[in-house]
Formats: C-alpha cells, structure tokens, sequence
C-alpha cells in the first residue's frame, strides 16, 4: 500500500506539474554535454548489439526520446503520468509514448536492446526498487544494456538519502550500493560517470550516470 501511495501522490504531482516542467527542460540536453556523451555510448553500444529497440522509462515530455530517436535507436517512451504523456504525443508526433508503470512494464521478456532510466527511480521507494530492478533485467534481451541516471547520496553508508525534490518526494542512492543491486540481479556494470555539482546546478549533489549489460 505504501507503495501503491507513492506511485499515486508521484503521478498526480507530476500531472500537476507537466506544463511547467516541460516548459522549463526544453532544450536542456544542449548546455549538458556530458550527458550527450553518455547518451551517444549508450546508444553506440546498444546499436553495436544489433538490437537498437530502447525504451525510455519515465520520458516526461519526450524530449530524450527524441534525441535517442536521432541517435539512431528505435526509441518509444513510458511514463507514469498521463499528461506528461499526452504532452510528449503533441511534441513529437512520430515517436511512440505510452502511460505505465516501471514496476509492472507492458513489454515482452527479452525484446529490448537498451533501457534508459534518466532520473526516474529517484521517487521510488527504496524497498520497492528491486523489483523495477528486476524488471528492467527481464524486458532486456541478452547483451542489452541499461543507462541509469541518479543523484548521488553523500553518505555512502546509508544506500537512499531522502531530500525535499520540487515535485514529488525523492531520494539519492549510493552508486556502488546500486551496482550492487543491479548485480544481483543479472545486470553488471560496464561504466559509470559522477559529475561534481557546478555553481549553477539547482541541485548542489553529484549526478551519476551507470552503464550496466545483461549477461
């Protein structure tokens, strides 16, 4: 139930917040190099597999989507909010959007060659993430590589951080404790990036970036 309640209060939230929010990241990507960086070895090494279907989980706006799109991937998108969903329809016609939930996904096993999950499991509670863990492992085909994006906790003792997001409870992991995670569950990890907060970051935490494949 506690769960249930999450996912509840986080997708009301971010329905409330979807305009705004996507007004506000448009275009972010361009002034973020690093991130295009990681973004472009994920896609390379995913198309390098053959299998170049992404599915973007917890795309907001679309607008990743997009660029994974132009990186040359069969990309679609999944959102838990269904404005945000209806936004990423209006804004890019010809990619595929659909309303769900990571915990339960509405894909077949094995089908994918690349998840992305930019940002997304920061409002999930902790106990529930092995199981978006695990499924993020399921809908993988094999050799199918997955890219997290997270902030880090400062603490690596204590694996989640609670903070005060802008939109909807959040928390910061500990990357190691997550590679850890991902380990166990068939998922091992090929790279990671930490980048320091800048002066102009809204949040002053460091933001990682974790390549792992499937076995």
């Amino acid at each position: 139930m506690v769960e249930h309640d999450a996912l509840s209060a986080t997708r009301e939230a971010y329905d409330a917040a979807a305009s705004t929010y996507a007004q506000l990241f448009r275009g972010a990507l361009r002034d973020r190099p690093l991130d295009r960086a990681m973004l472009s070895a994920f896609a390379e090494v995913v198309n390098a597999g053959g299998n170049g279907r992404v599915a973007d989980l917890g795309c907001g706006p679309g607008d990743v989507t997009a660029h994974l799109d132009e990186l040359g991937l069969e990309a679609f998108g999944v959102d838990a909010s269904p404005v945000m969903i209806e936004l990423a329809r209006q804004a890019h016609p010809g990619l595929r959007f659909d309303v769900g939930s990571m915990a339960a996904l509405d894909i077949a096993d094995g089908v994918l060659g690349g998840v992305l999950s930019r940002w997304s499991i920061i409002h999930t509670p902790p106990r529930e993430l092995p199981v978006i863990v695990a499924e993020f492992h399921r809908v993988l085909a094999p050799g199918g590589h997955l890219l997290l994006g997270f902030w880090a906790g400062d603490d690596p003792s204590h694996p989640p951080q609670v903070f005060d997001h802008a939109v909807a409870p959040a928390y910061r992991w500990s990357p190691d404790h997550l590679a850890a995670m991902l380990r166990e569950s068939g998922l091992t990890e090929v790279a990671r990036m930490v980048r320091e907060p800048q002066p102009a970051d809204r949040r002053q935490f460091q933001e990682v970036h974790l390549l792992a494949r499937k076995a």
